[in-house]
């Protein structure tokens, strides 16, 4: 890596803070509006709840990979448990 490409442009910089300043005060003006301020609540209560969905559905990628292991191995159980071949009991004579 380069020690250019490690530094970053100063106008990149100025890019970002001028859209993050328009993105505050976009924000103010929504918070002005009436309504608003339900409105900016309602969207920070989706974002807390994609955020707690997507941890789930990250969960689910683990949970998928014990479910195969143990399906695996209750097939090694099913497979070495199977016996020869079935015995009949013997056959009882009546008695008197």
């Amino acid at each position: 890596m380069t020690a250019q490409m490690a530094t970053t442009n100063p106008t990149d910089d100025d890019v970002i803070a001028r859209l993050a300043g328009k993105g505050e005060q976009a924000v103010q003006r929504i918070a002005e509006l009436p309504g608003g301020t339900r409105a900016l609540r309602a969207f920070n209560d989706l974002k807390n709840r994609v955020d707690e969905l997507s941890r789930k559905v990250r969960g689910i990628d683990a949970l998928e990979q014990r479910v195969a292991r143990l399906e695996k191995d209750v097939a090694a159980l099913k497979r070495a448990q199977k016996p020869a071949s079935p015995q009949k009991a013997p056959a009882r004579k009546a008695g008197p």
